[in-house]
């Protein structure tokens, strides 16, 4: 088992000061196995799966059964039973003798919208597939994507079976269990359109009428499937320059393995067309995660007239961009130039595969993105 000890410690530090911890994340993702192995620093837990019918039943009316309970209490798939998050507000308030570590499906925004009772009480950490601070192997990372079942499987055509299997069933039966109504084959033909413009700013337009439903439609599956976490929606960032910028935001697919096998291209990405934006893309998501922390702090720029930066992350009144090329010695380009300047960087990172490190320029440099970590700090 891959060890993910920084998320244990993200609880521990959670719980040094909320009643309430949420996990949420993906299904398949590892939720549940993480907070078992969370549990052992306890004496005593019980853990809840809601959707174990028994398990289920038990908690509909959960006044008499909490009087019995101490130590950590897990609740599995939280969102398919929304009313019980009022009466967890009254444990968090009168039960300094139990820890409440709640895993849910959905998004943390989903979540608030269904009950706002806990506000305040809770905290919440996003589980996210594994990422190349947590495994060795960074190729197969990449190809196989981050799920724990599609990276660990004994073989690529295994694991892009399991990838099969899972996506199905989040179309037929996933999106259901969270609530939304929808034609499945609509959303089929969404994530194939969206898996072939990976890494593009979004049209709207040109989905719908491909798709065959409304612009609303679109935008409103776009954002169920955001808060279902199979898709990053990345924000243009606008500079007060007199440029025109580009205003519609990019689509990623969030793992890599998934998009792989949406593309239908399994293991065989390298000799793909889309080989540079597949890998934009994972390296994409392994830079927000380690150093945007919020979604808020990242963004991509561009303008009109073609000057872009993949990535800008914007924290702490600092500017840090990141270009990402699938080269081992990539050059200036006039974009990097432009970026620099009209967005005022205060470094731009060139990331590359590999470990390799080296200046381009005076707060340019190249990193491989097994190496980032060591380069920058926020």
């Amino acid at each position: 088992m891959i060890s993910r000890y920084g998320v244990l410690k993200e609880i521990d530090d959670i719980f040094s000061y909320f009643s309430v911890c949420g996990v949420i994340g993906p299904r398949q993702i590892g939720k549940t196995t993480l907070a078992l192995e969370y549990a052992k620093k306890f004496e005593k837990y019980t853990h809840f799966d809601l959707e174990d019918p028994a398990d289920f039943q038990k908690l509909v009316d959960p006044k008499l059964l909490f009087n019995s309970l101490t130590g950590l209490v897990i609740i599995d798939e939280i969102q398919r039973m929304p009313k019980l998050f009022p009466f967890l507000r009254v444990i968090a308030d009168r039960r300094s003798d139990i820890k409440l570590l709640i895993l849910g499906s959905s998004s943390r925004d989903l979540l608030e919208k269904s009950n706002e009772s806990l506000a305040g009480r809770i905290s919440y950490i996003e589980l996210t597939p594994f990422d190349i601070f947590e495994v060795e192997d960074h190729k197969k990372l990449w190809i196989q994507g981050g799920y724990p079942r599609a990276y660990l499987a004994p073989t690529a055509k295994i694991s892009f079976l399991w990838i099969k299997n899972y996506v199905s069933s989040f179309i037929e039966r996933d999106l259901r269990v969270l609530g939304f109504n929808f034609e499945s084959q609509n959303i089929r033909k969404l994530l194939a359109l969206l898996a072939q413009s990976h890494g593009s700013s979004v049209n709207y337009s040109d989905i719908s009428k491909s798709v065959g439903i409304s612009n609303v439609t679109v935008k409103k599956y776009i954002d169920i499937l955001e808060s279902a976490f199979v898709i990053t929606v990345l924000r243009p960032w606008f500079e007060n320059i007199s440029k025109r910028q580009i205003k519609a935001p990019k689509i990623y697919i969030k793992d890599s393995g998934i998009l792989h096998y949406l593309l239908g291209i399994g293991d065989g990405v390298e000799l793909h067309p889309k080989c540079g934006l597949s890998w934009e893309g994972f390296a994409v998501h392994q830079i927000i995660k380690r150093f945007a922390g919020d979604k808020n702090d990242a963004y991509f720029w561009r303008t009109n007239a073609g000057a872009e930066l993949d990535l800008l992350i914007v924290k702490d009144n600092r500017k840090i961009g990141f270009e990402i090329k699938y080269a081992s010695v990539p050059k200036i380009t006039p974009s990097m130039i432009s970026a620099m300047e009209d967005l005022k960087l205060e470094k731009l990172f060139v990331v590359i595969p590999g470990n390799d490190s080296f200046f381009l320029k005076e707060n340019i440099q190249t990193v491989g993105l097994g190496k980032l970590d060591a380069c920058t700090k926020f």
